[in-house]
């Protein structure tokens, strides 16, 4: 197994850990702005939401959109989770209607 990919891992993990730390150089004792926390916990599912519309509509060129089995499925499990269906349920529709879907096309 050829050396190159693990000093690439290497060089992340470094990398990863000087980011890390120079967060607590820069700040030292200061306090966050009052804003920030709730920036910061609002961030997490915009940047999820952002990844899931990405991968349901991806763009089929420049200027398109894709609509597939994908967002069938969603679809699915939006209406599933609406009438409350337990979370492995929410799965299972989801799965079953995207699969259904690629079964007719």
């Amino acid at each position: 197994m050829s050396r190159d990919p693990w000093i690439v891992v290497g060089a992340l993990v470094v990398t990863t850990f000087l980011i890390k730390g120079a967060g607590s150089l820069v700040m030292g004792d200061r306090e966050l702005p009052a804003w920030f926390p709730r920036f910061v916990e609002y961030l997490t599912p915009a940047l999820l939401a952002v990844l899931v519309v990405t991968q349901l509509v991806g763009s089929a060129g420049a200027h398109g959109m894709t609509f597939d089995a994908r967002l069938a499925g969603f679809a699915g499990a939006l209406v599933a989770w609406r009438l409350k269906a337990p979370v492995p349920l929410v799965i299972l529709v989801a799965a079953a209607v995207t699969a259904g879907v690629r079964a007719l096309s």
